[in-house]
């Protein structure tokens, strides 16, 4: 087997860049072998994310940068010769879909890129939505803690958007990395049925103070 066909048998997993970020990585001497999460073995990824930068060489080495941002984290893509055909068509804030190789160099992971393209931004919304889905089928109930935990951290940022005349829904929601959409719309419900906040317009919450 080449080690071509054995590279083409990792699973692309869907994630979240905070999942990829809180991961561990694994070594074999040297060498970087693949990242731990869980009980996952990830050496390839499938994430969806937003340009905040883009750098590309001018000298006679080839190579060129992103920096791409998901709300939950952000993470490096990194191209060199040949393969930053696959990023000239990408620029800063732009929401793209990355499928590639994960590498570890100077105690950070990045991305070596197979495939990019570009996404309508409401895909970052999706993507979170699959990810927390898979996430609640694996986890374990709730905690009440975790319960109190949210609805302190949902009123913090309610209360430190006022100077910006609210906050969108959707924004508190893509905020939140390990929570699920369902859970902080209950919360925002109990909020305003407590009149704790308010709803000045469809999708945008104001704290009652």
């Amino acid at each position: 087997m080449t080690p071509e066909n054995q590279f083409k048998r990792n699973v692309a997993y869907k994630l979240r860049i905070g999942d990829v970020l809180v991961g561990k990585p694994i070594f074999d001497e040297e060498r970087f072998s693949f990242l731990e999460l869980g009980d996952k073995k990830i050496v390839r990824v499938n994430v969806i994310g937003n340009v905040v930068e883009k750098y590309e060489s001018s000298g006679e080495k080839q190579y060129s940068f992103l920096t791409i941002d998901d709300g939950s984290g952000q993470i490096k893509v990194k191209a060199f010769g040949d393969d930053i055909k696959k990023l000239n068509p990408l620029s800063q804030g732009q929401t793209i879909l990355l499928i590639g190789v994960l590498r570890h160099f100077n105690n950070e992971v990045y991305i070596s890129p197979e495939i990019a393209r570009v996404l309508q931004p409401e895909y970052l919304l999706v993507r979170k939505l699959e990810v927390d889905k898979e996430r609640v089928v694996h986890s374990v109930p709730v905690e009440r803690e975790k319960i109190i935990a949210v609805k302190d951290a949902l009123l913090k940022k309610i209360r430190d958007a006022e100077a910006d005349d609210g906050i969108e829904i959707e924004k508190i929601i893509m905020g939140f990395r390990e929570i699920s959409p369902d859970m902080i719309n209950q919360e925002i419900q109990k909020l305003l049925e407590e009149g704790i906040i308010f709803e000045p317009r469809p999708g945008k919450l104001r704290w009652l103070g």
